[in-house]
Formats: C-alpha cells, sequence, structure tokens
C-alpha cells in the first residue's frame, strides 16, 4: 500500500510539474491542480491510516488515526476549488482581452 502511494505521488508530482512548464497557460492551471492532489496524498499518507480497523477510539485501541491530517485535506481541497476557480475566470479574462492564452503572451504586458 505505502509503495503504491509513494508511486502515485510521485507520477503526479512528475505530471504536475511537467505540466507546469508548458507555455500554455491552462495546462499550468492544470499542473497546479495535479500538483495540489499530490500534497493531499502526501498529508493523507501521513495520517497513518493501514486500513485493519476503523479510526474510532475505545479502551484498547490504541494506536489510532489522527484526524488532523484529513481535516488539513478537506481544508486543503475546499482552497484548491477557490484558487483553481479563480485561475481559469482569470485566464478566461486574459484569452477574451489578449487573444491568446501563452506565456508569451504576457510578456508584452512587462514593459
Amino acid at each position: 500500500m505505502t509503495v503504491s502511494l509513494a508511486l502515485t505521488i510521485g507520477a503526479l508530482v512528475a505530471a504536475g510539474v511537467f505540466l507546469m512548464l508548458r507555455r500554455n497557460l491552462l495546462k499550468l492551471v492544470i499542473g497546479l491542480a495535479v500538483l495540489s492532489h499530490a500534497a493531499n496524498l502526501i498529508l493523507v499518507g501521513s495520517g497513518g491510516f493501514l486500513g485493519q480497523r476503523p479510526p474510532v477510539i475505545t479502551a484498547g485501541s490504541l494506536p489510532y488515526v489522527d484526524p488532523l491530517p484529513q481535516a488539513l485535506v478537506l481544508t486543503a481541497i475546499v482552497i484548491g476549488f477557490g484558487v483553481s476557480a479563480f485561475l481559469l475566470v482569470l485566464l478566461y479574462r486574459i484569452y477574451r482581452v489578449r487573444g491568446g492564452a501563452t506565456v508569451t503572451d504576457l510578456t508584452e504586458l512587462k514593459g
């Protein structure tokens, strides 16, 4: 389980970085979302859930699963959704005003 989780996280990080290095701004936004999903998986993996017993604290059920990483992931999902929605609206506005959505279209704005 942990090896497959580590491979999945590695693949998501690689795909996210690859997409973020493209010139297209839409691929940059998608790469950022994929990278945030990889970070969420890292947080879930740090919670220590082994899948054998439910994460409920009873008299003799130590060790238990820490609920804090799950709460952090839920918060990160909501914040990531808001950031992605904002970036997509901003990207749409750039596309409508500039006529393109690449990084080279934005370099003219520096001057």
